[in-house]
Protein backbone atom coordinates (compact mmCIF):
# COMPACT_ATOMS: atom_id res chain seq x y z
CA UNK A 1 0.00 0.00 0.00
CA UNK A 2 2.65 2.20 0.49
CA UNK A 3 4.24 2.05 -2.78
CA UNK A 4 0.90 2.33 -4.71
CA UNK A 5 0.36 5.96 -3.17
CA UNK A 6 4.11 7.48 -4.54
CA UNK A 7 3.35 5.17 -8.20
CA UNK A 8 -0.20 6.85 -8.69
CA UNK A 9 1.68 10.20 -7.74
CA UNK A 10 3.51 9.88 -10.28
CA UNK A 11 0.85 8.86 -13.33
CA UNK A 12 -1.22 11.50 -12.54
CA UNK A 13 1.93 13.67 -13.24
CA UNK A 14 2.88 12.34 -16.00
CA UNK A 15 -0.34 12.50 -17.33
CA UNK A 16 -0.79 16.51 -16.29
CA UNK A 17 2.59 16.88 -18.20
CA UNK A 18 1.39 15.47 -21.62
CA UNK A 19 -1.38 17.15 -21.95
CA UNK A 20 -1.37 18.92 -25.04
CA UNK A 21 -1.34 22.78 -24.95
CA UNK A 22 -3.55 24.96 -27.37
CA UNK A 23 -1.15 27.77 -29.01
CA UNK A 24 -2.22 30.78 -28.65
CA UNK A 25 -5.26 30.22 -26.70
CA UNK A 26 -3.73 28.20 -23.83
CA UNK A 27 -1.36 31.01 -22.88
CA UNK A 28 -3.53 34.38 -23.87
CA UNK A 29 -2.46 37.16 -20.74
CA UNK A 30 -0.40 39.33 -19.94
CA UNK A 31 2.98 38.83 -19.24
CA UNK A 32 5.79 41.25 -16.99
CA UNK A 33 9.20 41.14 -16.19
CA UNK A 34 12.76 42.46 -16.69
CA UNK A 35 14.69 42.44 -20.11
CA UNK A 36 18.18 41.96 -19.32
CA UNK A 37 20.20 43.71 -22.32
CA UNK A 38 23.83 42.76 -22.54
CA UNK A 39 26.27 44.12 -25.31
CA UNK A 40 29.46 45.33 -25.52
CA UNK A 41 28.82 48.01 -23.17
CA UNK A 42 28.08 45.92 -20.62
CA UNK A 43 24.87 44.93 -18.76
CA UNK A 44 21.21 46.94 -18.25
CA UNK A 45 18.03 45.78 -17.25
CA UNK A 46 14.52 47.53 -18.12
CA UNK A 47 11.02 46.58 -17.76
CA UNK A 48 8.47 44.75 -19.81
CA UNK A 49 5.11 43.16 -21.15
CA UNK A 50 3.85 40.88 -23.55
CA UNK A 51 0.20 40.48 -24.31
CA UNK A 52 -1.36 37.85 -26.11
CA UNK A 53 -5.24 38.55 -26.33
CA UNK A 54 -7.72 37.11 -28.59
CA UNK A 55 -9.36 39.73 -31.25
CA UNK A 56 -13.00 39.17 -33.06
CA UNK A 57 -11.13 37.22 -35.67
CA UNK A 58 -10.23 33.82 -36.01
CA UNK A 59 -6.78 32.82 -36.34
CA UNK A 60 -5.75 36.35 -35.49
CA UNK A 61 -4.49 37.78 -32.24
CA UNK A 62 -3.28 40.91 -30.48
CA UNK A 63 0.23 40.72 -29.97
CA UNK A 64 1.52 43.35 -28.11
CA UNK A 65 5.66 44.06 -26.50
CA UNK A 66 5.78 47.12 -24.02
CA UNK A 67 9.68 48.43 -23.02
CA UNK A 68 9.48 50.30 -20.30
CA UNK A 69 12.83 52.70 -19.89
CA UNK A 70 12.57 55.41 -17.29
CA UNK A 71 9.23 55.02 -16.74
CA UNK A 72 8.21 55.76 -20.14
CA UNK A 73 6.03 52.91 -22.43
CA UNK A 74 6.76 51.91 -25.94
CA UNK A 75 4.16 49.92 -26.69
CA UNK A 76 4.82 47.94 -29.68
CA UNK A 77 1.24 46.85 -31.16
CA UNK A 78 1.47 43.69 -33.40
CA UNK A 79 -0.72 41.15 -34.72
CA UNK A 80 -0.24 37.27 -34.58
CA UNK A 81 -1.80 35.68 -37.69
CA UNK A 82 -2.40 31.76 -38.50
CA UNK A 83 -1.17 30.53 -41.71
CA UNK A 84 -1.05 27.27 -40.86
CA UNK A 85 -1.68 26.03 -37.21
CA UNK A 86 -1.36 22.21 -38.18
CA UNK A 87 2.47 22.56 -39.54
CA UNK A 88 3.03 25.85 -36.63
CA UNK A 89 2.98 28.63 -39.01
CA UNK A 90 2.46 31.95 -37.90
CA UNK A 91 3.40 35.69 -39.08
CA UNK A 92 4.04 38.18 -36.63
CA UNK A 93 2.05 41.56 -38.89
CA UNK A 94 3.82 44.60 -37.05
CA UNK A 95 1.09 46.66 -38.65
CA UNK A 96 3.52 49.23 -40.73
CA UNK A 97 4.28 46.80 -43.59
CA UNK A 98 6.64 44.93 -41.79
CA UNK A 99 5.81 41.12 -41.92
CA UNK A 100 7.93 38.33 -40.40
CA UNK A 101 7.39 34.72 -40.68
CA UNK A 102 7.03 32.96 -37.09
CA UNK A 103 7.74 29.32 -36.53
CA UNK A 104 5.94 27.07 -33.48
CA UNK A 105 8.02 24.17 -32.26
CA UNK A 106 6.77 22.69 -28.92
CA UNK A 107 5.52 25.66 -27.57
CA UNK A 108 8.44 27.78 -28.66
CA UNK A 109 7.63 31.10 -31.64
CA UNK A 110 11.10 31.24 -33.47
CA UNK A 111 12.10 33.63 -36.23
CA UNK A 112 14.48 35.14 -37.93
CA UNK A 113 15.00 38.33 -39.71
CA UNK A 114 17.47 40.85 -41.25
CA UNK A 115 17.31 44.55 -40.43
CA UNK A 116 19.67 47.03 -41.08
CA UNK A 117 22.78 44.92 -41.76
CA UNK A 118 21.94 42.87 -38.71
CA UNK A 119 20.32 39.59 -38.51
CA UNK A 120 17.96 39.20 -35.43
CA UNK A 121 16.85 35.68 -34.02
CA UNK A 122 13.96 35.71 -31.47
CA UNK A 123 12.48 32.89 -29.42
CA UNK A 124 9.14 33.15 -27.78
CA UNK A 125 9.07 30.22 -25.10
CA UNK A 126 5.47 28.68 -23.35
CA UNK A 127 4.74 27.73 -20.06
CA UNK A 128 1.85 27.25 -17.89
CA UNK A 129 2.34 30.41 -15.78
CA UNK A 130 5.63 32.65 -17.76
CA UNK A 131 7.32 32.85 -20.52
CA UNK A 132 11.07 33.24 -22.01
CA UNK A 133 11.57 35.92 -24.16
CA UNK A 134 15.03 36.24 -26.22
CA UNK A 135 16.60 38.38 -28.92
CA UNK A 136 19.80 37.32 -30.23
CA UNK A 137 21.83 40.22 -32.83
CA UNK A 138 24.42 39.59 -34.95
CA UNK A 139 25.94 42.24 -37.48
CA UNK A 140 26.50 40.71 -41.01
CA UNK A 141 29.43 42.82 -41.49
CA UNK A 142 31.05 41.31 -38.48
CA UNK A 143 31.23 38.15 -40.36
CA UNK A 144 33.62 35.01 -40.45
CA UNK A 145 34.28 32.53 -43.50
CA UNK A 146 36.09 29.42 -43.36
CA UNK A 147 36.31 26.65 -45.67
CA UNK A 148 35.63 22.85 -44.21
CA UNK A 149 39.55 21.15 -45.72
CA UNK A 150 38.27 17.84 -46.17
CA UNK A 151 35.05 18.53 -48.33
CA UNK A 152 35.84 22.74 -48.99
CA UNK A 153 32.23 23.18 -47.27
CA UNK A 154 32.39 27.21 -46.91
CA UNK A 155 30.91 27.98 -42.97
CA UNK A 156 29.94 31.89 -42.40
CA UNK A 157 29.75 32.65 -38.86
CA UNK A 158 28.58 36.06 -37.47
CA UNK A 159 29.33 36.92 -34.05
CA UNK A 160 26.54 37.20 -31.50
CA UNK A 161 26.87 41.18 -30.11
CA UNK A 162 23.27 41.96 -28.11
CA UNK A 163 21.67 39.53 -26.29
CA UNK A 164 17.87 40.60 -24.99
CA UNK A 165 16.87 37.94 -22.39
CA UNK A 166 13.10 38.03 -20.02
CA UNK A 167 11.67 35.80 -17.96
CA UNK A 168 7.88 37.37 -18.12
CA UNK A 169 5.39 35.89 -15.62
CA UNK A 170 1.77 35.47 -16.33
CA UNK A 171 -0.39 38.14 -14.22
Amino acid sequence: MKFIIPILFLIISFSAEAQEKNFPEDYFGIYKGDLNITNAKGKQSIGMEFHLTATDSAEIYNYKIVYIFNGERNDRNYTLKTVDKDKGEYIIDENNGIILGAKLVDNVLYNVFEVQGNLLMTTEAFYNDYMTFEIVFSGKDAKTTTKATEDNTEVISYPVTVTQKAKLLKQ
